[in-house]
């Protein structure tokens, strides 16, 4: 994503702050980028699955391994890769009639239920372990891969984070430097709670807009937005419960039953076929109890020749005081 990245080389600090629109109209511009980059799998891989914001509007991208990347292959292609996935248990679910907002709802439930409640301090980290296990659709062939992160809450100290079992140093936020989702516990317990509210506030940048005038960008944003919140291992109590709703709300999500996580549990995926882009991502649910289980990706690589499903979960995280402290 160096292209992206060049982007804060002309940022310059003392510019006045953006208006909501402008921040609104900057944060299209951000996920009309990533949707460019997804077109063109030859960019370099991302570093980070956390998305910085100037303040002055010039915008940055760090994503994962997990980000998706997807490619237009011809029919021969698509053919083998077909045969490829129906061979290592990746094929893509067909889609029944299991209802989206049913499962989005339930999973709100399930986690108002049985979330922890937290206060992490500025000064401590998130750690976080992390499994992905890969497929390479032409060949079949698998990796596993052990991913332990520990961030720095308010990104005032360098993060160590891992990408598919590199190490990634990633430097403190300079100044007028924001992220998403937010990493100061004060600015994450500004986000409302009411799923009608938090989906133009981090949709748009604003909660005056309401969602009934939404145009299908804007929903695609809010989609994007929420599901990068939701990655996040620690947030205030109610606020993941929301995000589950508030996706329930947007228009077009679907239910794809039998979709494997990591751990190989069979759940329920939801997808967003409304936009290519969202092509072959799953937040995964258990089909019961509606638990949240993991994500399932595609990513191609840096040379566009081959492209990888990731199937992930979280086996543990902890607010710790040390880097590199385990819980």
């Amino acid at each position: 994503m160096t292209d992206e990245l060049e982007l804060l080389r002309d940022w310059d600090a003392d510019a006045a702050p953006l208006t909501e629109s402008a921040r609104a109209r900057a944060r299209h511009r951000l996920l009309n980028t990533m949707a460019r980059a997804q077109r063109h799998p030859d960019a370099a891989p991302g570093r980070r699955h956390v998305l910085r914001f100037a303040a002055a509007g010039a915008v940055a991208v760090a994503v994962t391994g997990t980000a998706v990347l997807i490619t237009e292959g011809g029919a021969d292609e698509g053919d083998r890769a077909d045969r490829a996935d129906r061979v290592s248990g990746t094929a893509t679910p067909r889609m029944s009639n299991v209802s989206a907002v049913t499962v989005l709802n339930g999973a709100a439930v399930y986690t108002g239920r049985h979330e922890k409640t937290v206060a992490p301090r500025d000064d401590q980290f998130i750690y976080s372990k992390r499994i992905i296990k890969e497929t390479e659709r032409r060949t079949g062939a698998v990796k596993t891969y052990e991913d332990v992160n520990w961030d720095s809450v308010d990104g005032s100290k360098r993060s160590l984070t891992m990408e598919l079992g590199r190490v990634i140093w990633e430097e403190p936020m300079k100044k007028g430097e924001s992220v998403w989702p937010p990493r100061e516990w004060s600015e994450l317990k500004k986000l409302p709670t009411d799923p009608r509210q938090l989906i133009p506030r981090i949709g748009l940048g604003t909660s005056s807009m309401p969602i009934s005038d939404f145009t299908a960008q804007e929903w695609f944003n809010a989609y994007f937005m929420l599901g990068e919140l939701l990655k996040w291992p620690v947030l205030p109590q109610g606020l993941r419960p929301a995000a589950y709703k508030a996706l329930a709300l947007v228009p077009g999500v679907k239910a794809v039953p039998g979709v494997k996580d990591s751990a190989g549990r069979t759940g329920v995926g939801i997808s967003y076929p409304e936009s290519p882009f969202a092509k072959g991502k799953y937040l995964i649910f258990d089909p019961e109890s509606y638990e949240f289980l993991g994500f399932r990706d595609e990513r191609t690589s840096a040379s566009g020749d081959k492209t990888y499903i990731q199937v992930s979960h979280v086996v543990d995280w902890a607010i710790v005081d040390r880097l590199k402290q385990l819980p």
